[in-house]
């Protein structure tokens, strides 16, 4: 089946600078690329330095004026985050955009973060909240737009507040849900303490829908030493134009997240799965302002990072 090209606009960005997690390949990749395109200076944060040299190269080669750089970060460790927080508060710039793009999925047994977290929950999560901590002077002087990705699957479930880092029992799928779930919570209410408080900060979330990128795909790191039956399943369906969006498609919910003016953006295909991107009403888990003034006072404990309250 052919499909019809699905693309938005990118406004001008010359002079902004943009930090995007996660861009080392995938539909990360595919926003750095075309924040570069638009005259953005784009900053990788990565944690494995061969890929994001490739990327970098990749970006060259689509725009060969590209002003884009590399930064270590490992947002599956704390001690990593402060050390990006701490290099890019040295460096002094503001920054006008923060895509928190990066995240893992359903491992095959529960792991740990470097800081004893569950990983899903303390990398896609908490290592957010704590670099969004660490550069909040640089959001705030660049009255920077954050946006979080989330996931179709935060449309049900919840957090685990027991247990979050599921030590007593795992459930992969439970614990990938609620990570989602949590970064969607604390993009909400980033947004309304920004508006409380004067930060000039603007924060809303987006998702992707359902594409092959490597989220499932084998990552011998996480201990999934081949790809999953979902991401072939999903490859296929991609490939035929079936219900399902692609690498390319997935990238435009975040892309106009980070340049528009609403509040959570998603495909707009069937059940959300897949299409042009378009505004969402809030999954009902991500709509109690109570819970996510609970999730950010255990994001504090946890990652040890209070914000101010002024």
């Amino acid at each position: 089946m052919r499909r019809t090209p699905i693309d938005i606009s990118v406004p001008d960005l010359s002079g902004k600078r943009a930090v995007i997690t996660g861009a080392s390949d995938g539909m990360g990749l595919g926003m750095a690329t075309r924040l570069a395109a638009a005259g953005a200076e784009v900053v990788l944060p990565v944690r494995n330095p061969r890929k994001g040299e490739a990327a970098i190269a990749a970006i060259r080669r689509a725009v060969p004026a590209a002003s884009v750089s590399l930064r270590s970060l490992d947002l599956s460790s704390l001690e990593s985050v402060a050390a990006l927080g701490e290099r890019l508060r040295d460096e002094g710039q503001p920054i006008h955009l923060l895509i928190n793009n990066a995240g893992v999925m359903t491992p095959p047994s529960r792991q740990t973060t470097a800081d004893g977290f569950e990983l899903q929950f303390g990398t896609n999560h908490l290592g957010h909240f704590a670099l969004v901590g660490q550069i909040l002077p640089l959001l705030r002087a660049g009255r920077a737009r954050v946006t979080s990705q989330i996931s179709i699957a935060a449309r049900r479930g919840a957090i685990n507040w027991d247990d979050v880092n599921w030590e007593r029992s795992y459930d992969g799928m439970r614990a990938y849900r609620q990570s989602k779930i949590a970064l969607g919570l604390f993009g909400l209410e980033l947004d309304r303490r920004s508006k409380a408080l004067g930060w000039g900060i603007t924060s809303n979330l987006s998702h992707p829908g359902v594409a092959p990128t490597s989220l499932l795909a084998a990552r011998p790191e996480l201990g999934r030493s081949q790809d999953t039956p979902q991401v072939r399943l999903i490859r296929a369906l991609s490939a035929r134009g079936v219900l399902i969006g692609t690498v390319e498609t997935a990238k435009l919910p975040a892309l106009m997240a980070a340049t528009g003016p609403g509040t959570f953006y998603g495909p707009g295909g069937l059940g959300q799965l897949g299409g042009a991107p378009a505004e969402h009403q809030l999954y009902r888990p991500l709509r109690s302002r109570a819970d996510a003034e609970h999730s950010w006072r255990i994001s504090e404990e946890l990652t040890k990072t209070v914000l101010p309250t002024a």
